[in-house]
């Protein structure tokens, strides 16, 4: 698998995804709305913390920096 998220990108997802859990875990979001956003945020912290998203990959997305050299 080649990293196809970049830095920025990265930071923002883990973001998100705290942000979905601070919202199901307060109780702020709850039901099928609140699991679906539970689920999204760990799939978000999961492509952050791998550095690829299957999405990215699909639809031929690169937020990571061109290499030098």
């Amino acid at each position: 698998m080649k990293n196809n998220v970049g830095m920025a990108d990265r930071i923002i997802r883990i973001i998100v995804a705290i942000l979905f859990s601070v919202l199901f875990f307060t109780g702020t979001v709850s039901g099928t709305l609140g699991m679906i956003l539970l689920i999204l945020g760990g799939v978000f912290f999961a492509t952050a913390l791998v550095g690829f998203c299957p999405i990215y990959a699909l639809v031929g997305m690169n937020t990571c920096p061109p290499k030098k050299g």
